[in-house]
């Protein structure tokens, strides 16, 4: 398998309509419908792009890494990439969709928002923040639109800035003591080293190595930004994937165990247990119900 694909799961590359091509392409939930009689969307995907939706009326649900979501009227959904998610019934919901690159937002709070893997993917927003989010998502539908129809008139930096303010309505404002930038820049390399390497990395010692940080400043940059420490955020990574693996594949514990960068499938094992409370047979057990 390559690295990152889950059989049974289906891999979504960013594949625009013609015409749609600048990072972002603006969808509904009638849209989805029409594209997808054959309803695949009930069923596990995992995007390599965002999906940020907001729920205008109906209700219906979706789940999430194997958390199940109600959506209702001001729901908003948003999917970062690596996801395995299904859209389990938005038969009756009507609302945008906006599909989108990694990396096509513009560099501050936005992309910050975007890049956080272990951010919530439902959210429901008060009456006051919703209407901004429908402007915000009205205003750039119609940029999108635009863009489609008269591609001289497209301009990429507009959508995405848009986008950008959808994504600042959407999302919950950053703490009013911000971050030092310092430890921003620090804990932002260290995420996208996690997230490159975790497979083969499983000790902060690794990326502070790499990074040219001591594990402290590691340490310090990660709890001021995500909360937790250096080593608990890495290990989060790794059991994420680790019940990816167990969720959505048949392949035995020694495999998942390899797939991971673990030498002895033990170590997986106690690794596993140690973080969920059951061993990775007994958690596959647990989820199918066998």
């Amino acid at each position: 398998m390559e690295n990152g694909q889950l059989p049974g799961v289906r891999q979504l590359r960013y594949s625009p309509a013609p015409g749609a091509g600048s990072g972002v392409e603006a969808l509904s939930f009638e849209r989805l419908r029409r594209m997808d009689p054959g309803r695949r969307r009930t069923r596990p995907q995992r995007p390599e792009f965002h999906v940020l939706a907001l729920v205008r009326s109906g209700t219906g649900r979706h789940t999430a890494d194997f958390v199940d979501h109600d959506l209702a009227e001001r729901s908003a959904v948003w999917i970062r990439p690596g996801v395995v998610h299904r859209w389990t019934d938005v038969e009756g919901i009507d609302g945008p969709l906006f599909l989108f690159e990694q990396g096509f937002l513009p560099a501050g709070p936005a992309a910050r928002a975007a890049a956080d893997a272990f951010a919530p993917t439902t959210l429901h927003l008060d009456t006051a923040p919703w209407e901004l989010c429908l402007r915000a998502a009205d205003h750039l539908a119609r940029e999108h639109e635009v863009a489609v129809a008269d591609p001289r008139l497209a301009s990429p930096p507009v959508l995405a800035h848009l986008l950008a303010a959808l994504v600042l309505r959407v999302v919950p404002a950053e703490p009013a003591t911000p971050v030092a930038a310092e430890d921003h820049t620090v804990f932002r390399r260290y995420r996208a080293a996690v997230e490159e390497h975790f497979t083969r990395w499983h000790q902060v010692g690794d990326y502070a190595r790499a990074l040219g940080y001591g594990t402290r400043t590691l340490t310090r940059a990660t709890r001021a930004d995500a909360g937790v420490g250096a080593k608990r955020f890495l290990d989060q990574r790794i059991l994420l994937e680790a019940k990816r693996l167990l969720a959505h594949t048949d392949l035995p514990v020694a495999r998942c165990a390899e797939r991971l960068g673990f030498d002895d499938p033990a170590n997986f094992t106690a690794f596993f247990q140690r973080q969920e409370g059951l061993s990775p047979g007994r958690w596959r057990a647990a989820r199918s119900g066998r």
